[in-house]
């Protein structure tokens, strides 16, 4: 049934879901209606928006049909021209699989439609073919044991990295399907396969494969699979199931993106990542020194980044790295007390500083390097760096000489530390003392100089807890000062004794606005 009209062009009016929903029942009731197909098919490639939505709509319920039923031709796929020694039944399932590799090359190019709508549901039907295929392989004839299809994965996975074509819906629906284990491991190959054979890469391609690389999870120990594709009883010799061929591919897949050169806004991004949701499920997580250690070199917030995945390595997989307290050292300067990672490098390093094992000189020259910032700090900095100093203070009593030195320097100019010194050594934090803390006992903040007379009293043997004070910020501190009640307020120095004055009062010393 072709919608034309009398002049024989194709009429304008609108396709219902309805003309297309009684094409799919004739075709699937009648191999005879077969030739309908051309029509549904051929609407993939129309201008209009309903149209190519209606025959999508047919096409996700013919072919996954057609592929259980097996009148789909399996094997290598001769040409249609070609077909003269075939029987009237394999010419009828070569020219079904002709239809069917037409409407896959369709629903490809309506991936990068300009209607997201389009877009989700040409995604959305090419999964279901892939379903469908893996349940009944078209590789090779006579195979009626599931195989997944990579061939269109690798096609359909390629396509949401085109650049110039926005394809975040795409990113993000495709997410959905990473919920079945086996399109987690096939989709995880089809991405190494593509990295190994690329160079050069692009920001745009790199950003779009960073978003799919960012939501997938390997299978981990003791997980329970979920599949995407009827297996049967074949799946138990898969690999898609083998927790350790999971984190192999992972952990490839992941080292060959790393290879690339990344933007600086997804290098950050990626040094998030990378603690939380790549190292765990890495099998030789150490693969990753080399590109860590790199950052960790890189200085300012890149640096701060790659701290905590440095510091994964070194706490659980024994990495030695020479010169990490000195570089650690060098990071506490005054852009870390103003970026958005403040509180994980502050929590990071209080974990590094925790160590009573520490040499004196070492914990010396960071307290120190504190309290000379403490000078150009905020308030609500100060309010998480003097807490900070006093508990370094309390686990390495050797240093409690800076607090207890009544002949030591008093200002900046008789202070012998060297602030601009890189090395924790000679710095000669241990020969000055933390006047600095003194000076702020005189802070405009009250709070702050409540917290700064502290260092004038006998330390409590227990810490503090930072853990309310690493988000502390000024909005936070403006608004739990503001929420003080004030009891008595003083206006004058000298009590009025009544409305107006006479002339032997005495004016007060102090006046108030």
């Amino acid at each position: 049934m072709d919608d034309r009209s009398s002049d024989g062009k194709k009429a304008r009016r609108p396709i219902t879901g309805a003309l297309f929903k009684r094409k799919v029942d004739r075709i699937l009731e009648d191999k005879k209606n077969a030739n309908e197909l051309v029509d549904v098919v051929d609407n993939l490639a129309v201008s209009d928006k309903a149209r190519i939505i209606a025959a999508i709509a047919a096409c996700s319920r013919i072919f996954p049909e057609l592929l259980r039923r097996r009148e789909i031709f399996a094997g290598n796929l001769p040409l249609e021209s070609k077909d003269e020694e075939f029987s009237p039944e394999d010419k009828y399932k070569i020219w079904i699989r002709h239809r069917y590799n037409e409407c896959s090359s369709h629903l490809l190019t309506s991936m990068l439609h300009s209607s997201i709508q389009v877009q989700e549901l040409a995604l959305c039907t090419l999964m279901r073919f892939v379903q469908a295929e893996g349940s009944y392989p078209l590789e090779s004839p006579g195979d009626v044991s599931p195989a997944f299809p990579m061939v269109l994965l690798k096609e359909v996975v390629d396509q949401m990295f085109v650049e110039d074509v926005q394809t975040t819906a795409l990113l993000t629906r495709f997410q959905e399907f990473l919920e079945f284990t086996d399109v987690v491991y096939y989709t995880m190959s089809v991405i190494r396969a593509s990295l190994a054979g690329k160079q050069g890469l692009t920001p745009s391609y790199l950003e779009k494969l960073f978003t799919l690389l960012s939501a997938l999870r390997p299978m981990a120990a003791g997980g329970q699979p979920k599949f995407f594709i009827s297996w049967g009883d074949s799946i138990k010799k898969s690999k898609c199931c083998d927790v350790k061929e999971h984190s192999k591919g992972f952990e490839n897949m992941w080292l060959h993106f790393l290879k690339n050169r990344l933007p600086r806004n997804l290098y950050k991004r990626v040094l998030v990542l990378l603690p939380d949701h790549v190292i765990p499920f890495m099998r030789r997580p150490p693969l990753l020194i080399d590109f860590l250690t790199v950052a960790y070199n890189v200085g300012g917030a890149v640096s701060l980044l790659a701290l905590k995945g440095l510091f994964l390595l070194i706490h659980q997989h024994n990495l030695e790295y020479p010169d990490f307290y000195r570089k650690l050292y060098k990071l506490f300067e005054p852009s870390v007390l103003n970026t958005k990672y403040r509180a994980n490098f502050f929590k990071l390093a209080n974990i590094f500083l925790s160590s009573t094992h520490l040499p004196a000189y070492l914990v010396g020259a960071f307290v120190k390097r504190l309290s000379r910032l403490s000078l150009i700090s905020p308030p609500h900095s100060l309010l998480l760096m003097l807490p900070f100093i006093y508990n370094l203070l309390r686990r390495h009593p050797a240093c409690r000489v800076l607090l207890h030195r009544p002949d030591g320097p008093t200002d900046l100019e008789k202070d012998p530390y060297l602030m601009d010194e890189d090395d924790p050594m000679k710095s000669r934090a241990l020969e000055s003392s933390l006047w600095e803390i003194q000076a702020m006992q005189k802070h405009f903040h009250p709070t702050v100089a409540q917290e700064a007379l502290a260092a004038g009293n006998p330390l409590p043997q227990m810490e503090q807890e930072l853990t309310d004070l690493l988000e502390l910020g000024p909005q936070q501190l403006f608004e739990r000062e503001f929420k003080k009640t004030l009891r008595h307020v003083p206006l004058e120095f000298l009590s009025p004794s009544g409305l107006l004055m006479k002339k032997d009062d005495k004016l007060s010393p102090y006046w108030t606005l």
